[in-house]
């Protein structure tokens, strides 16, 4: 099929696991000196992205980590936000839980995303068929940073019981909570764009809480990229998280 005859989610999913083949041959051991692999997973993931997404959707704009953003985005409805390798320490260890992220964002809207976790052959994209979560328990399961937890997510996890599952990749961890292998990823202290448009786009679709930690809507295409805050968790959980930081913030 002509890429673009495909739906935008077709092209997400596309894109991502390409990107994914890319890395995950480069990853392989011995492929590269291991001081080389970030850098190199970053730009050659990112050339592929983009080379596919300008023949898919030759007038939409890009929004990525690893390229000079020159503002023309910021009139336009439709942008790709993404980032081709997220978690590049995790990728250069060698560990699995690292990401490729493509997402939409139409009129500043996360319309449409796909995460792909290489390592594990694994891709969600926001036109999958809605997932199945079992009861949610009364100690539900937390996605952390591996080494800086911001003191609010602390303090939230202590206040509500939760356990803490440290993890790598913004986009490991929100697939966690749509897998259901967790129930809540809250992050404060610094992302960008591309670091939760696909993986929120995703999460969105598989009907979970999505929002910065004030309970404010996320908004893309912003001429500042920086988003710093991001909760996504199963609804259930939503309304004493969001409580839970309004007293972790006073």
């Amino acid at each position: 099929m002509n890429t673009t005859d495909q739906t935008d989610a077709q092209v997400a999913r596309s894109v991502a696991l390409a990107a994914a083949v890319l890395l995950r041959d480069l990853c392989k051991a011995g492929a590269c000196a291991d001081v080389d692999l970030g850098p190199r997973g970053d730009a050659e993931a990112n050339e592929l992205i983009l080379d596919l997404l300008r023949a898919a959707r030759p007038d939409d704009f890009i929004l990525s980590e690893e390229s000079a953003d020159d503002g023309l985005r910021c009139a336009q409805r439709r942008v790709w936000v993404v980032d081709p390798l997220d978690g590049t320490r995790e990728f250069r260890e060698r560990r699995d839980d690292w990401a490729v992220h493509i997402g939409l964002s139409i009129d500043s809207v996360p319309a449409v995303g796909a995460v792909a976790l290489p390592a594990a052959e694994r891709v969600f994209v926001s036109d999958d068929v809605p997932p199945q979560w079992d009861a949610a328990p009364s100690h539900p399961r937390m996605v952390v940073s591996r080494s800086r937890a911001h003191p609010i997510v602390n303090a939230v996890a202590t206040a509500i019981g939760a356990e803490l599952i440290p993890m790598g990749s913004a986009g490991a961890k929100a697939m966690a909570v749509v897998e259901g292998r967790a129930e809540i990823y809250l992050h404060a202290g610094g992302q960008y764009e591309w670091d939760n448009c696909a993986p929120v786009a995703v999460a969105r679709a598989a009907g979970l809480h999505t929002s910065r930690i004030d309970g404010s809507d996320l908004v893309y295409n912003c001429r500042d990229p920086l988003l710093p805050d991001v909760l996504i968790c199963r609804p259930e959980y939503a309304e004493r998280v969001l409580a839970e930081v309004a007293k972790a913030s006073a």
